[in-house]
């Protein structure tokens, strides 16, 4: 265990939309410390969202961070030998880190030419409760449905 809670990092906004969540998610999605191809990557994304559905492109990324983040998550608990699989409530700040990771790793995972492209098409399916990124937030849901019998257990 911690001794203490580490600092929360101080994100500057970023120079399009003026907001800390795309800085925060621009550095997920950034490798090896590129932190200006992530950015280049994640513009070149919302032009595309733009031009594909003529929406305001911070909006559809909103909505589909929205619609990817997770309310309840599993956690593993053992209990007289025997391991449950105890539904949990997730706090705020891992909603939103979980929602962009799983963005982001299934924009990666799919089929098409350019990360781009491929973040953008993932976007414009998160934000219409379609994609990879969400049917795992629903998969994750399902599993803590089922397993709320084990509620009880949660310490």
């Amino acid at each position: 265990m911690r001794k203490r809670k580490p600092k929360p990092r101080i994100l500057a906004p970023d120079p399009r939309f003026q907001d800390k969540m795309v800085t925060q998610f621009v550095n997920n999605m950034m490798l090896q410390g590129k932190k200006s191809v992530a950015f280049k990557v994640f513009y070149d994304a919302m032009d595309i969202i733009a031009e594909k559905t003529g929406e305001d492109p911070h909006s559809v990324w909103k909505k589909a961070l929205n619609n990817a983040m997770p309310q309840v998550e599993v956690r593993s608990k053992r209990i007289g030998g025997a391991t449950f699989q105890i539904p949990t409530e997730i706090r705020s700040e891992r909603k939103i880190s979980i929602g962009m990771k799983w963005l982001i790793r299934f924009a990666r995972a799919r089929s098409g030419k350019g990360i781009a492209n491929k973040m953008a098409a993932e976007l414009i399916a998160a934000s219409k409760n379609e994609g990879a990124a969400v049917k795992r937030k629903e998969d994750t849901h399902k599993m803590a449905e089922s397993n709320r019998a084990f509620a009880h257990f949660r310490a």
